[in-house]
């Protein structure tokens, strides 16, 4: 994969994580990115501060590929790929046992963000979205030029 190509996924996976929608330009490698607006209460403030985003993608449609923040069921098989990788026995039980209960979510960050594997979570995590993230953009690329 070509180093500006690395760079694309690595910033669309950057922002998917912190709960923003892409859209990535494939003419022109523009990446556009605006708040995913159903997690937020000022949705209507928001389209209007992102207006002139939001009608550069529509405008543009055809070029632009939406990548979306991953549903919680996807961020859950994430957790749980992490945890199936884990050598340190006793910590993958520990995490496999959080997945099994009661706000996994919340219980499995606290858990990470008081060990030794945060960093490995965080790398883990990174990667796994950036394969989306390619998958996404090949299949995106193809759909695009079966248009043309």
């Amino acid at each position: 994969m070509a180093n500006s190509q690395k760079n694309i996924v690595k910033e669309i996976a950057e922002n998917l994580d912190c709960g923003n929608n892409c859209y990535f330009n494939s003419k022109t490698n523009e990446i556009v990115t605006i708040p995913n607006f159903s997690n937020t209460s000022d949705e209507q403030e928001l389209k209007e501060f992102f207006r002139d985003d939001l009608n550069k993608i529509k405008d543009q449609k055809a070029d632009f590929i939406k990548f979306e923040v991953l549903e919680s069921f996807e961020s859950f098989k994430i957790m749980e790929r992490f945890s199936e990788q884990m050598t340190d026995e006793k910590f993958k039980f520990k995490l496999k046992d959080i997945l099994e209960k009661k706000k996994p979510f919340q219980n499995f960050k606290n858990t990470i963000d008081q060990s030794d594997f945060r960093q490995e979570w965080f790398d883990f995590k990174q990667n796994e979205l950036e394969k989306i993230v390619e998958s996404h953009l090949e299949h995106g690329k193809a759909s695009a030029q079966q248009n043309l």
